[in-house]
């Protein structure tokens, strides 16, 4: 089969098409025929040498496939040889073949093609798994996402809102503001020239919102402490900021504020299939209701995934980035 393999950490054009054995399956896996596979900000981490592969996890770099089943052992499953699918994978996304934990995969989404669905696995159970899960969003609350025109932002903008929170996001330009507002984000702040803490402070009456989604950490934990409210969730799920923060204590401590973190790509299948099956319930019928959709950027074929990287690393995408493996 054809993949892109990582020859050496570095810049982009270390990413190579290559030809490698089809996967040989595991117990509880399946094989997909890819059609596509979405670009995510770990498969950067990734190629850069800074995000180690799990023990036992293909070294070809993607972590989410769409595209049809054509092998492995379905019994007891819904699913059927030929059945469209997207999943989530610890490696492998970058190939005309992956095996894929059965548990991990979910039906397409009526309605949608094979290259909208290979953009939701990574950004629907990281989202789902943090913020309605690890901080527990309840009816009524509210949240701030940082990041709001990534992949991941617009995935938690959508969901938050469909399901009826009100939702903030950051993003750093005036046009990127827009687009998640259009999204569902209730007001877009725009990270270089506004201080977000005190527009949200102001936006809520001085409460401040319940759950913050953060992919920055560093500098952004104080003012995020700041403009929780009180009982509120901080969960981090990325270092863009960088891994140290100061934090208030004092704040943690008056007001009952929770701090925590998680990734995801570690985690065992057991663990993945219930955020799988919570999806399957909760998320999945918003397609077909209208109320989510994917966001796709731009796609690029398989040959072109260093321009893909080089696009995500640019920053100036809103939504999500997608390798097409093969027509649909």
């Amino acid at each position: 089969m054809r993949a892109i393999e990582i020859t050496q950490p570095g810049k982009p054009d270390v990413l190579q098409l290559c030809e490698r054995p089809t996967p040989v399956l595991k117990a509880g896996e399946v094989l997909i025929k890819v059609h596509a596979a979405g670009i995510n900000r770990p498969d950067v981490l990734q190629r850069l040498g800074k995000y180690p592969v799990p023990s036992g996890a293909s070294d070809l770099p993607g972590l989410e496939v769409a595209g049809e089943i054509v092998d492995g052992d379905l019994a007891g499953s819904n699913f059927t040889k030929g059945d469209l699918v997207c999943a989530l994978v610890q490696g492998g996304g970058y190939a005309e073949y992956c095996a894929a934990p059965l548990d991990q995969c979910l039906p397409v989404p009526q309605g949608l093609s094979t290259l909208e669905a290979a953009t939701l696995p990574e950004t629907y159970f990281t989202v789902w798994s943090n913020v309605f899960d690890r901080a527990r969003l309840a009816d009524g609350e509210s949240l701030l996402v940082q990041g709001g025109s990534s992949g991941i932002g617009v995935t938690a903008i959508q969901l938050a809102k469909a399901l009826g929170h009100r939702v903030f996001a950051t993003a750093g330009s005036a046009d990127k503001c827009r687009a998640v507002e259009a999204l569902g984000a209730e007001r877009g702040i725009n990270y270089r020239d506004e201080d977000f803490a005190a527009v949200v402070k102001e936006l809520t009456g001085g409460k401040g919102v319940d759950v913050i989604l953060d992919m920055v950490a560093g500098d952004y934990v104080a003012r995020e402490i700041d403009c929780l409210a009180d009982d509120g969730r901080l969960v981090v799920i990325a270092l863009l900021g960088g891994a140290r923060a100061d934090l208030d204590m004092g704040q943690v401590l008056r007001r009952r504020l929770h701090i925590t973190g998680s990734t995801l790509r570690p985690r065992p299948v057991a663990f993945k299939a219930a955020i799988a099956r919570q999806l399957r319930e909760h998320a999945w019928p918003l397609f077909a209701q209208g109320k989510i959709k994917p966001v796709i950027h731009q796609v690029f074929p398989l040959e072109q995934a260093a321009q893909a990287h080089a696009l995500m690393e640019s920053s100036t995408h809103v939504g999500k980035i997608v390798l097409q493996v093969r027509e649909e």
